[in-house]
């Protein structure tokens, strides 16, 4: 049963930079493509970023393209989120998530293809 255990945020100014760790406590053996999304307080659950099993096809949301990068770890399930010049409306609890899939290179978006979700981060951005 995969266990997600995010760690990285903290509070950090604008324009600074944070990275997101997300691993699985379980270490199963399946392969998972995985998923880092948001939520900030009074608004839905956003899409941030996501990652094939291969780690070969990467989504970005439009307002983290060209600033967050998602990278996949050596061990099964290890997914980072680096975090580059950050903003206010950046400010929220992330996520990750993996998603059963048995495309090696399809990354997803929605939310409902994930089945196991962590705890969550807090991510702050202020001066």
């Amino acid at each position: 049963q995969v266990q997600l255990v995010e760690s990285g945020g903290g509070l950090v100014q604008p324009g600074g930079s944070l990275r997101l760790s997300c691993t699985d406590s379980q270490r199963t053996s399946d392969d998972y493509a995985m998923g880092w999304f948001r939520q900030a307080p009074g608004k839905e659950r956003e899409f941030v970023a996501s990652i094939s099993k291969s780690g070969r096809t990467t989504n970005y949301a439009g307002s983290v393209q060209g600033r967050f990068a998602i990278s996949g770890g050596n061990a099964k399930n290890t997914v980072y989120l680096q975090m580059r010049s950050l903003r206010p409306e950046d400010s929220a609890v992330y996520y990750c998530a993996a998603a059963a899939t048995s495309y090696d290179d399809t990354a997803y978006r929605v939310d409902s293809h994930y089945f196991a979700w962590g705890q969550g981060t807090q991510v702050t951005v202020s001066s």
